[in-house]
């Protein structure tokens, strides 16, 4: 779709340069959501593209996506595939969660060789995919401010509702950090859909560490991440207690899937990874 409120496109080489980001003026990297419908709000929009942030660094505590990594790059992040520097280590089976993140998406490959990891996160979209894997993962946000000071935020707490996060007028997401803890953990992957090629009704994802501690994160089903830790494997009463235990006012209504429906699979999902948990979780 054109957007024919658009006066400027102006290109970011430096951090300087985003300084004029927010109000009239929107960030532009893949643009598939910011081309898709009007933004009559908006006359300017600065292109990020030409900063030239590695899709992956490896970092002292796990390894850093940058917010223009595209889905294609994201979901070929896979034990054992390289993908130009560094390559991902096979001893890094949490990796997993990427490429199934991205399948939970309904999107052609074609999307998803522009669509971006940061404008999966910032959409803030309940069937958000990649979002979902980097939540699930312990991912935690690196935002820059207007005035130079950055913020890191856990992806559990970014979100606020569907289209909802925490940044503030002029912050632009430059990555996000997946622990090394996480990146070791062993994980299950469970997703529903009223149609085979349907969106995500609801993505049931679950992580065991080596000492055992286990997390369970819900989307799709709910306005924003829900995420369940438990110091050990849950048993499938301790599963159905937290899902029950979930605020009715977070189950996600939409053409999709009614609140009770994505109430009732979400328990079935959720105790099937529970299981796989159980089991270690999957290599």
């Amino acid at each position: 779709m054109d957007l024919d409120t658009i006066r400027e496109v102006s290109v970011a080489r430096e951090r300087a340069d985003l300084g004029a980001v927010g109000g009239s003026c929107a960030v532009l990297a893949g643009g598939t959501y910011l081309f898709s419908e009007p933004h009559n709000q908006l006359d300017r929009l600065i292109d990020i593209t030409a900063l030239d942030w590695p899709a992956y660094t490896v970092v002292p505590d796990g390894l850093e996506i940058a917010a223009t990594c595209t889905l294609s790059e994201f979901a070929g992040a896979v034990p054992g595939r390289e993908l130009g520097a560094p390559v991902l280590r096979e001893e890094w089976p949490g990796t997993r969660l990427f490429a199934q993140g991205c399948r939970a998406l309904l999107a052609s490959h074609k999307i998803w060789r522009t669509a971006t990891v940061g404008g999966n996160v910032c959409l803030s979209l309940p069937a958000g995919g990649v979002l979902a894997a980097l939540t699930a993962l312990d991912g935690v946000a690196l935002v820059w401010g207007r005035d130079g000071v950055d913020r890191r935020i856990p992806l559990r707490e970014f979100i606020l509702g569907p289209e909802e996060n925490v940044l503030r007028p002029g912050e632009v997401l430059r990555s996000i950090t997946v622990p090394t803890a996480s990146l070791l953990a062993h994980t299950s992957f469970r997703k529903v859909a009223l149609a085979p090629l349907g969106r995500s009704g609801s993505v049931v994802m679950g992580r065991r560490a080596a000492g055992g501690r286990c997390v369970v994160t819900i989307t799709a089903a709910t306005g924003r991440p829900v995420v369940l830790d438990f110091a050990e494997p849950p048993s499938e009463a301790e599963i159905d207690a937290m899902v029950a235990g979930i605020v009715p006012s977070l189950w996600f209504d939409d053409p999709h899937g009614a609140p009770d429906w994505r109430r009732h699979v979400t328990g079935v999902l959720a105790r099937e990874v529970a299981g796989e948990l159980r089991d270690g979780g999957r290599p």
